[in-house]
């Protein structure tokens, strides 16, 4: 496809990768990589050997267990975990397809967001796809990545392709100087509470502005993730010196003159100045402060010093009934205030913040402090490479001397995954990226917050500011 005078960078990416156009805003399009886990990816790995399909180019897929492992510590003199049926018909899969398989134990293995940046799988301008709707995550290196269903994932594993409908552009520019103390997981449950849930429905949304040229690679990693949560099926950040320092010498990025090659087309990968954008939103981030949600929906955000918000604000009465159901399930009061209500436990990882920047963040508030007596505390890695760097610094002595609980790299308690739950009614600060009802145990309630926000409410065994600590 012809590319017009002045493109988005999600148009840049969607026209270099149409095959055909198949009308009506539908193009098949081919796929760079494929991501698998043991949920999607041995559904998938089933499927292709019910239909007799084989897998023409498995140099681009690759696959990891995250979804459904335990993450005890003892887990690999588990045969109950090694011999898990998703687990097994991923490897054996892979396995006899010449798909790269990272087990158990092994440097690459981990949460599939978490693994595919940090080996290089993911690269600018590339088109990711996995059985997961968090796929989104990868957007934050210029890629176009996102969630398939499992059929799709098969159909791509067979052909190279996928069929898309092409969404409409757009851009969310975060400006002023972001206050001390607020990350990037703050500003984008502040985002989801301003803009609400369904805002990014039909769209590919761009992150800008002079904030998001200022943050780490991993900070971005966090902002993406959270694109579904914004109704986003794509999120994605041009990929700028940060993301190209990032990548280099990573196990499966390119190296030597293959580089200078991608990086020639790697700095073409920009919105261009004229672009046009179906939305275009401004933050100003200068009254973020650590937030934390109060319901059953990320969009149900208070600051973390705020209060339960009265059902005679609402918008309409959809929202007031909503707002009355996650009132009851998570068992709290309109005003009340967030700050200070008793945890029971905190959960540091998932494919939101389990890197390792997360786990430094969080380790930073831990010296001389213990988690209080009646809070469970866990801290997964979001991968084997991010576990062994973190104990390379002594991050792990250090959070298991304050009481915390050091795991296995894996999803756990995201999605309640093998034994990784909390129990009915219990209060849980998770660093996640979803409080539905459930979503981490039968009767779970879940806050979501930052790292550095988990940290503090485990330690003073209520929820707590950061900044006071």
């Amino acid at each position: 496809m012809k590319q017009t005078a002045s493109t988005t960078l999600f148009d840049k990416v969607w026209q270099q990768h149409v095959i055909e156009d198949l009308g009506d805003g539908w193009a098949l399009l081919h796929v760079d990589r494929h991501l698998l886990h043991d949920l999607s990816g041995s559904r998938s790995m089933a499927e292709l050997d019910l239909r007799k399909l084989t897998v023409p180019q498995p140099q681009l897929a690759y696959a990891t267990p995250d979804h459904a492992v335990s993450t005890a510590p003892n887990r690999l003199s588990d045969d109950q975990v090694m011999q898990a049926p998703q687990r097994q018909r991923l490897k054996s899969g892979s396995a006899s397809r010449g798909i790269r398989f990272f087990d158990l134990g092994e440097s690459g293995q981990g949460i599939v967001h978490v693994m595919g940046p940090e080996l290089g799988i993911v690269l600018p301008g590339t088109t990711v796809i996995c059985g997961d709707s968090h796929t989104c995550t990868n957007g934050a290196l210029g890629a176009m990545a996102f969630g398939v269903g499992s059929s799709e994932l098969t159909h791509a594993l067979a052909t190279q392709t996928v069929m898309q409908r092409k969404p409409k552009n757009m851009r969310i520019r975060f400006e002023g100087q972001l206050p001390h103390g607020v990350t990037a997981k703050d500003l984008i449950l502040y985002t989801i509470g301003q803009l609400g849930v369904s805002a990014g429905v039909g769209h590919a949304v761009e992150y800008a502005g002079s904030v998001i040229d200022a943050m780490s690679v991993e900070e971005r990693l966090t902002i993406c993730n959270l694109s579904i949560e914004l109704g986003a099926k794509v999120g994605m950040i041009a990929p700028d010196q940060r993301v190209f320092d990032y990548l280099k010498g990573r196990r499966f990025a390119p190296q030597g003159a293959l580089l200078e090659q991608a990086l020639r087309h790697w700095q073409t990968l920009h919105s261009d100045a004229e672009a046009y954008f179906d939305r275009d939103e401004l933050i100003n981030v200068e009254g973020v402060t650590p937030m934390v949600t109060w319901g059953t929906s990320p969009e149900q955000v208070v600051l973390v010093k705020g209060v339960v918000p009265i059902l005679s604000a609402a918008a309409d009465q959809a929202q007031r009934d909503a707002w009355r159901d996650a009132r009851q399930y998570i068992g709290l009061n309109e005003g009340q205030t967030m700050h200070s209500l008793q945890v029971d436990r905190v959960f540091i990882g998932s494919c939101t913040n389990s890197r390792l920047s997360d786990l430094r963040e969080a380790a930073a508030l831990i010296k001389g402090r213990h988690v209080a007596s009646h809070v469970t505390a866990w801290v997964v890695p979001g991968s084997e490479d991010v576990k062994r760097a973190a104990q390379s610094e002594g991050l792990d002595i250090l959070f298991q001397e304050a009481g915390f609980h050091w795991r296995e790299p894996g999803c756990s308690m995201c999605v309640a995954a093998n034994g990784d739950n909390a129990g009915p009614g219990e209060r849980v600060v998770s660093t996640s990226n979803r409080n539905f009802v459930g979503r981490q145990g039968p009767g779970a309630r879940t806050h979501l917050a930052s790292p550095a926000t988990a940290v503090a409410s485990a330690i003073a065994g209520v929820i707590a500011d950061p900044r006071e600590f």
